[in-house]
């Protein structure tokens, strides 16, 4: 029998059967990167195919990659059908448990990010100078979406050749790319050893990179084709 065929099914009777499994250990989540602060999952579900049910035991911020329908169902509640866009970034909190069916027609791609220090973070009284705004750019846009668990959410959208004006970061950050993106940029007020960790450079769609704090950079688009890409910065 096929693999995806199998895990259909078993997916189906897990479900009916009430079973859950730690995210690690639902088949359609893939981890692809570590640390202390977070747990980076990125998720694929085939249209008219599931996940298992499984339990996600943090508060999460999820990144949707291309456009999608589901029908969500978390456990003791009705399904809901959800529909969304690309770029579709979203908080959820903890505790629950759920599995997620493709109902249209384009794959379920998202990042998941599950904050580890979620408990700490809840009382965190970091105060940013702002909590919502859309900066136009020459070029692009850069917007804040919210702050949640202390940890500030911003949607960038930047055309080639466009320039994010230099900016110092205290805390460390999360840079995922939405489209494929090819990113540079200025660095000062960094030891020297950490500099190979802010190489940005190409990367695809769906991937994430770690960038430390306490520093100063701009951020540019070097490639071709629109950029647009989202980051979580952490008190």
């Amino acid at each position: 029998m096929k693999r995806p065929i199998l895990l259909c099914l078993l997916s189906t009777l897990l479900a009916a059967q009430g079973t859950e499994v730690e995210i690690t250990n639902e088949p359609h989540h893939h981890l692809t990167f570590e640390n202390k602060s977070v747990r980076v999952f990125n998720v694929q579900v085939d249209p008219n195919t599931e996940t298992l049910t499984h339990w996600h035991r943090h508060d999460y911020i999820a990144i949707t990659l291309g456009a999608a329908q589901i029908s969500n169902h978390v456990r003791d509640k009705p399904p809901v059908t959800v529909n969304f866009h690309d770029g579709d970034t979203r908080f959820s909190p903890a505790t629950f448990a759920h599995f997620v069916r493709t109902t249209g027609p384009e794959p379920f791609r998202n990042v998941t990010i599950e904050i580890l220090e979620d408990a700490t973070l809840r009382n965190s009284t970091a105060k940013w100078d702002d909590d919502r705004s859309l900066d136009i750019l020459q070029g692009g846009s850069q917007q804040i979406l919210f702050i949640k668990d202390g940890i500030r959410v911003s949607e960038f959208e930047l055309q080639p050749g466009t320039v994010v004006p230099k900016h110092h970061y205290t805390g460390p950050r999360l840079l995922v790319a939405v489209s494929d993106v090819d990113l540079g940029g200025g660095v000062s007020q960094l030891n020297a050893r950490e500099i190979p960790s802010l190489t940005l450079g190409h990367l695809k769609s769906g991937a994430a990179k770690w960038l430390p704090g306490s520093y100063s950079h701009t951020i540019s688009n070097i490639g071709t084709e629109p950029a647009k890409f989202i980051t979580l910065e952490f008190p």
